[in-house]
């Protein structure tokens, strides 16, 4: 059976999965706004969040969600604080359709991972549900620069599905059955690369670096276990890797956040200059806020909230976290 996929997010990475997906299928990418579907349409391009990339006349953008009626996959990239509007309003049934998930967070009002929130607004089957997660910029997925990323999945042979479907020559995914490990570590690891852009942005050097990758990893996991990711996971693809690739690249929107944050200038500025969502900062106040329900120690991810929410001084933070008790290095 011919598949209809559909990408809900003309974002980055909603545009880039589109270009890897349309060798193998047609897709319908639902955009936000009306001009970006426009665009699209008449010129193949996308130049507010993929420039200098010609898209494929196969992927055929809509800006009505119900639309997508017809597809037998949903793939999501919209991010997280915005699904439940987005997929409220559906008017058609979901029941028999794959429902993919792209973005990585945690809802910040109710402290739900994706999979939960789309349990909720569209009581999906989770036996129909796919995390696709890892190391994986938009920029460089859309130039075919090799890639590896992870399905998972409840339902291992739909995760194996999944991966078939999208990799090619370029991208590859291997399967889980680990939502819970994918999902937080995807999140998560946004939190730390804010701290690493601190880190830059305050002209620290590769040891300051290593410390907060390392340190922060060993919080990812501590929270990760508490919900019942597995370790091995999380020193996978979904974290890892995707922890190494969000602190290092020059695509990382969260580590420019952390950059712009020691270098003085507030959140809300921040936010209001960059059209492109980092992740990281809803997720900052999440994963505080879990910690503190489920009496974890998270330090890292505490200075980082207090930077963004209570206002602390970025060199305070430095302060705080070097001034901690000496201990055991205990994962």
């Amino acid at each position: 059976m011919k598949k209809n996929i559909a990408i809900v997010g003309a974002g980055g990475w909603g545009t880039a999965l589109a270009m890897v997906l349309s060798s193998k299928a047609d897709i319908f990418l639902w955009c936000y706004e009306q001009e970006t579907a426009d665009e699209i349409q008449l010129n193949r391009t996308n130049k507010d969040f993929l420039p200098d990339v010609e898209l494929p006349e196969n992927i055929i953008p809509c800006n009505d969600i119900n639309q997508l009626k017809e597809t037998n996959i949903i793939i999501n990239t919209v991010p997280t604080q915005y699904i439940r509007s987005v997929y409220s309003q559906i008017k058609f049934p979901v029941e028999d359709k794959i429902i993919v998930n792209g973005a990585k967070g945690i809802e910040q009002t109710t402290l739900l991972r994706v999979s939960e929130i789309f349990k909720e607004v569209l009581n999906i089957n989770l036996n129909n549900y796919v995390v696709l997660t890892g190391p994986s910029h938009a920029e460089e997925v859309s130039k075919n620069i090799p890639t590896a990323v992870v399905t998972a999945s409840a339902n291992i042979e739909l995760a194996k599905y999944i991966r078939d479907t999208i990799s090619n020559k370029t991208f590859r995914a291997y399967s889980s059955d680990d939502v819970i490990g994918c999902e937080l570590g995807g999140a998560l690891k946004n939190v730390i690369a804010i701290a690493f852009g601190i880190t830059e942005g305050l002209d620290f050097g590769d040891n300051t670096k290593a410390l907060i990758i390392t340190r922060g990893l060993a919080e990812i996991i501590r929270l990760g276990n508490v919900y019942g990711a597995k370790t091995d996971t999380i020193c996978g693809l979904s974290g890892l890797g995707d922890l190494i690739v969000t602190c290092n690249s020059k695509h990382s929107r969260n580590k420019l956040v952390g950059s712009l944050l020691a270098k003085g200038m507030n959140i809300d500025k921040i936010n209001n200059q960059n059209k492109m969502v980092a992740e990281g900062i809803t997720t900052t106040n999440s994963a505080y806020t879990l910690a503190k329900q489920k009496g974890i120690d998270l330090p890292i991810t505490e200075q980082v909230y207090n930077v963004i929410y209570e206002g602390l001084a970025v060199k305070q933070t430095v302060d705080n976290l070097l001034n901690r008790e000496i201990k055991n290095e205990i994962w």
